[in-house]
């Protein structure tokens, strides 16, 4: 699997050889940085949705509770960022296992979908593509870390959509 994941991150961080590519890869990454693009829109969601406020509310504090959790695993597991490929921007930290980055932003594309707000999926799915274009993630990562993301959201489904009360 190991050299599987360095061919595909290396084949993806290539695609960042366009400085259009890079640049945009860098932007959505510095907007993910501690899942801060996701609680933005989860409570932008809560301020403009006054019916459903509860439950946007809910969503980023599922979207928080998931990015929190990737990043206990990181301390655990302790895997080395890529170092096969050069990166294009600096990191909150070191370790790369899971991406924290695919954390929140599947918790939120899960939670915020259940929402009506389906059109977060594509920008989660770009945000997933940028920490391998920029080289600080190894496709594994994203992966594992897209999972937990969406398994936390949708474990808390229920409580998000108000089910869970008294």
């Amino acid at each position: 699997m190991d050299d599987m994941d360095h061919r595909i991150l290396s084949a993806l961080h290539a695609c960042g050889a366009d400085p259009r590519v890079a640049s945009a890869a860098r932007g959505l990454s510095l907007a993910g940085e501690h899942g801060a693009l996701w609680l933005a829109a989860g409570l932008a969601g809560a301020a403009v949705d006054g019916a459903r406020r509860g439950a946007w509310l809910r969503g980023t504090a599922l979207v928080a509770v998931a990015h929190l959790g990737s990043m206990g695993v990181k301390r655990v597991v302790r895997r080395a960022r890529p170092a096969h490929v050069r990166p294009r921007m600096r990191t909150a930290g070191r370790h790369s296992f899971p991406s924290s980055h695919a954390t929140s932003a599947a918790a939120a594309a899960v939670a915020f979908g259940a929402l009506g707000v389906p059109a977060l999926a594509p920008l989660a799915a770009a945000m997933c593509l940028s920490r391998l274009v920029v080289g600080v993630h190894f496709p594994t990562d994203v992966a594992a870390g897209a999972a937990l993301g969406a398994l936390t959201a949708r474990a808390g489904a229920r409580w998000m959509s108000g089910g869970g009360r008294d």
